[in-house]
């Protein structure tokens, strides 16, 4: 082959449509309906829009036998996901995070029938479950037109919208609160983007993003502002399921801030379903947040649809200190179907979590991550999780991205070593 038909080619195969079945976008609070292909934010009403496929259709084009077949992450999923065109796939090595087993913690907590599983997803890109979403929605950034992205942040989210959108060779401005921690600062800004330190909350940079758009021209990609972040963070429900068998645990904890995921995972649920690949079971979805910022454990336990904004947020998991959610109802609503709860642990039962499960099975989690096995710990005590049940606990991201103790042992090499003390 002529290197110019080899290049013709190659071309071709970059420009090929991809194989979708978007049928519309809808509120996911009024249930009205918007037209696929656009550029949206929120609904009319406020509210996240939701991405609706044509599911008859997609059941006919997807097999588990050719998703079994491919290599890769998340984008292995496409039937499942909205982007059309190919050259606008934006990928940096996505794989499809392990389920890390915990037995000897199962066993110091006398576990028997059960299983604690853990979903690993530092092993993504950026070291985070944020390179999901981001990467579904830079890539719809991209495939819609749009050049300039902005995001308030925690850390992680920022550093994969950072990283995606130079990929996709996107301008990209995020904005942290002071007391990000400075790996993920300086990780978003080695990755491309402009960031900037703000003297507040997450929601305090939210404000100035959705304040700034009209003088900057920015597109604000907030948590669940704008459609595709769920798409992303959907696979996590699509990849559990497989790796299950095409089945799901009895119960998932979910480190839940903004509750993408967890409102992701709901959607695929009901997908898998709707296209014959699981039955009507379910996980018990349990929303897991830190005692110095639960808004929606406090609307979980009031019967309450909406949660409030949480005032003076504090906790050593930043990735779920999120005052106030635009998705609330709808985290509230997937724990109240699948019969679920929402859930409040301390920060000392956070470190002491991150610190039992790095030393008992060698498995670094995050603050955020090891929020998770505390609320199972809790929740395995009072009764609300049996000994029998299997459970998966979502770890967002490495544990090496957060500050850790200091080690202060030391050697003289020079002088007489007690090798008996060592």
């Amino acid at each position: 082959m002529s290197e110019q038909n080899e290049q013709t080619e190659q071309n071709d195969q970059h420009d090929q449509a991809i194989p979708t079945f978007v049928a519309h976008l809808e509120c996911s609070m009024t249930g009205e309906r918007y037209e696929a292909g656009r550029v949206h934010g929120l609904s009319r009403a406020g509210r996240p829009l939701l991405v609706r496929y044509d599911l008859a259709a997609l059941a006919k084009a997807a097999s588990k036998e050719v998703l079994a077949a491919r290599d890769g992450g998340f984008w292995r999923y496409r039937e499942f996901l909205p982007v059309r065109r190919a050259e606008n796939v934006v990928s940096l090595g996505e794989v499809m995070t392990p389920l890390v087993a915990l037995p000897r913690m199962a066993a110091d907590l006398g576990v028997t029938g059960g299983e604690i599983l853990v979903k690993d997803e530092g092993r993504l890109p950026t070291g985070s479950f944020k390179a999901r979403g981001l990467a579904l929605a830079v890539a719809m950034a991209k495939e819609l037109g749009l050049t300039h992205l902005a995001m308030p942040t925690n850390g992680n989210a920022g550093a994969a919208m950072a990283a995606y959108g130079s990929r996709a060779g996107l301008r990209t401005t995020v904005f942290c609160p002071d007391d990000t921690p400075e790996i993920n600062i300086s990780e978003i800004a080695l990755q491309g983007a402009r960031v900037y330190r703000v003297n507040g909350l997450i929601n305090d940079c939210g404000k100035i993003v959705g304040e700034g758009k009209a003088a900057t021209g920015w597109f604000d990609l907030s948590t669940l502002k704008e459609p595709y972040r769920i798409e992303g963070k959907k696979t996590m429900g699509l990849e559990l399921a497989e790796q299950l068998g095409w089945d799901v645990p009895d119960v998932i904890f979910y480190p839940t801030g903004g509750g993408t995921g967890l409102i992701g995972m709901w959607k695929a649920f009901a997908e898998l379903e709707a296209i014959g690949w699981i039955g009507s079971r379910r996980p018990r979805m349990v929303a897991v947040q830190a005692s110095g910022c639960a808004p929606i454990v406090k609307a979980f336990e009031a019967g309450e649809e909406h949660a409030p904004l949480w005032e003076n947020a504090h906790t050593v998991a930043a990735g779920i200190r999120v005052p106030v959610a635009v998705g609330d109802f709808l985290i509230l609503r997937a724990v109240r179907e699948s019969g679920g709860f929402a859930i409040a642990v301390d920060d000392e039962a956070i470190i002491a979590a991150r610190d039992e499960v790095a030393a008992r099975e060698g498995f670094l989690m995050c603050p955020e991550g090891a929020a998770t096995y505390a609320a199972y710990k809790q929740a395995l005590a009072d009764g609300r999780v049996a000994k029998d049940e299997r459970v998966v606990l979502y770890n967002c991201a490495t544990g090496l991205k957060y500050p850790m103790p200091p080690v202060t042992a030391r050697l003289d090499r020079t002088g007489p070593i007690d090798y008996a003390a060592l």
